[in-house]
């Protein structure tokens, strides 16, 4: 079964950064999006204290998904 989207089957990369980048918020805030092909060294570790630096606010649905990353 082939995940899909909108509507669109999810095919390649590129369907999944244009369908992102086409995202809007309630507010306006418009989304980019690209493609990051780079390799990244795997088993890093994020300390507690660096994920309270973040500030991540979970929204009331589903928070471990959604959630809103507030500025400094």
């Amino acid at each position: 079964m082939p995940m899909i989207w909108r509507a669109r089957p999810l095919v390649s990369y590129d369907t999944v950064v244009t369908l992102i980048g086409g995202t809007r918020t309630r507010s306006g805030l418009q989304v980019k999006a690209l493609l990051d092909t780079r390799d990244y060294e795997t088993g890093q570790q994020v300390s507690s204290g660096q994920m309270r630096e973040l500030r991540l606010r979970g929204h009331s649905f589903h928070p471990d998904w959604n959630y809103t990353l507030a500025s400094h």
